[in-house]
């Protein structure tokens, strides 16, 4: 019997690929909020941090290939390639593989538009990658519902610790947007401040620090 034949190889291979998919994503949208926020991994500089960033994601994304393609060849259950694609069309545990499809195109939305991100307006490409914050519940969930492993235990552990993450990392990035004001508003006082400063014959740094 070959390898990739052989069952209890697959079922491993799955369910190894998940978790640690997981775990990356986990990872990615923490250090997307340290690269929002400009800070700064010890021994890294902040093009390091971006760098890191991208190369987690995309880890995260070839696991998550392989968690798929070893569900589907392994034959266990009925999995389909339409299933990993099209969400809620599984023979198998409809409701729990259907969230683990949209995951899995949410995925492949914010890859392809970050690999296109200098053809892509900002604004278009800051809304799909905001869409990362909807794909972590949707694969955590998907995998307390349709597999076997973050009921107990140690992976029980490490998938709170997870969660616990992605709720503080979401609770800095909320404060952070909520702290900034809008480009708009910066915009007009700005202009206002150059008006001031034309009209008074006053530098713009006299009226900044008053």
């Amino acid at each position: 019997m070959s390898v990739l034949s052989d069952g209890a190889f697959l079922w491993y291979l799955n369910r190894a690929t998940g978790l640690v998919s997981l775990l990356l994503m986990t990872l990615t949208i923490v250090l997307g909020v340290v690269v929002r926020r400009q800070g700064r991994l010890p021994g890294f500089a902040r093009f390091g941090v971006v760098g890191l960033h991208r190369n987690v994601s995309l880890v995260s994304a070839v696991l998550l290939v392989v968690h798929v393609v070893s569900a589907v060849v392994d034959g266990y259950v009925s999995i389909g390639w339409l299933d990993t694609v099209v969400p809620f069309v599984s023979g198998y545990e409809t409701f729990w593989v259907g969230l683990g499809t949209l995951a899995i195109d949410l995925t492949a939305l914010v890859v392809v538009t970050s690999l296109l991100r200098g053809r892509l307006p900002v604004r278009v490409w800051r809304g799909v990658h905001l869409t990362s914050y909807a794909l972590w519940p949707l694969a955590f969930v998907h995998g307390l519902g349709a597999g076997t492993d973050l009921g107990s235990g140690w992976v029980l552990a490490g998938a709170v610790g997870c969660a616990v993450a992605v709720l503080v990392a979401s609770a800095v990035a909320l404060s952070g947007r909520l702290r900034t004001r809008p480009a708009e508003d910066r915009a007009a006082d700005a202009l206002a401040l150059a008006r001031t400063s034309l009209a008074t014959g006053r530098p713009a740094a006299a009226f900044r620090n008053r």
